[in-house]
């Protein structure tokens, strides 16, 4: 599993009698939010599965409805500039933290493209089979059979969400892009039709905290990093960034096309982080 890491990590923040009722009382309403909405989502795409197939016009507005509800319970302040554009059929941004499947779901209804290992995460793999993230290995040999799926579930209408760093990172930096998908956007099937939107995400620490507070990185524990975020008060927030759409027809190759994606998500980033000093 690729992972970036440069050895250093913040220091964990103390954890007081207040932060622990915070923990526990925003814990709790993330349960009750997902024991509540998950079963319902999995209830609803068995009828919507035999009327639509792939597309799925309900579900998408429940996971909407939870990312919104859960950035709200652990009082995460998002803004979102520019216009999410309804006819990409594809997403690239940075990836920093596990609260970008939060922050990037409620700002618009997407599937987010995983390695296939997240599958048999606990918990998280649980809900991101059932919200409907495409799983890929990254081997050459299943290049055409996950090509097969792209094409299928672009022409399904989905919005699909791409992490081109491959790995995320403390939340102060955008790594090079990796090229290798980019490539599945420039087939005979899709490359006149499709369109890619670069997002910047950048996060602010809460007062007082290291800016790297969200990021999430190397061998970082998740509970760790969740029990920090629940307890947080103030609490941060985080900027969203959507880009002009790229059109794929324009890029004669891979590289080309995420150098220009890479280079609206940088440069949005920076500006975002200029804004900070």
């Amino acid at each position: 599993m690729s992972t970036w890491d440069d050895g250093s990590r913040p220091e964990t923040p103390k954890i007081g009698v207040l932060g622990w009722v915070r923990v526990a009382v925003r814990g709790g309403l993330l349960a009750v939010l997902l024991i509540v909405c998950f079963p319902i989502l999995l209830l609803v795409r068995v009828p919507e599965s035999l009327l639509f197939g792939l597309r799925r016009p309900i579900t998408p507005w429940i996971t909407q409805f939870v990312c919104i509800s859960a950035l709200y319970i652990m009082n995460l302040t998002r803004s979102v500039s520019g216009v999410a554009a309804e006819n990409a059929g594809a997403f690239v941004a940075n990836h920093s933290s596990w609260l970008d499947i939060f922050v990037l779901n409620a700002s618009k209804r997407i599937y987010f493209v995983s390695k296939a290992e997240v599958s048999a995460w606990p918990g998280i793999g649980w809900l991101a089979r059932g919200t409907g993230t495409l799983f890929i290995n990254r081997d050459r040999r299943e290049a055409k059979a996950q090509q097969k799926m792209f094409e299928d579930r672009l022409h399904a209408g989905h919005g699909l969400m791409f992490f081109p760093e491959g790995t995320s990172t403390d939340g102060r930096r955008v790594l090079p892009f990796k090229t290798t998908l980019f490539a599945a956007f420039l087939t005979n099937e899709l490359k006149a039709e499709l369109r890619l939107q670069p997002i910047s995400i950048r996060y602010h620490a809460p007062v007082g905290q290291d800016p790297r507070f969200y990021g999430w990185w190397g061998d970082m524990d998740f509970g760790a990093g969740l029990i920090k975020v629940l307890a947080a008060s103030p609490q941060g927030s985080v900027e969203v960034i959507y880009h002009p759409p790229i059109d794929a027809a324009d890029f004669d190759n891979r590289k080309n096309l995420a150098a220009a994606c890479e280079l609206a998500v940088r440069t949005g980033f920076n500006e975002v982080a200029q804004s900070d000093l």
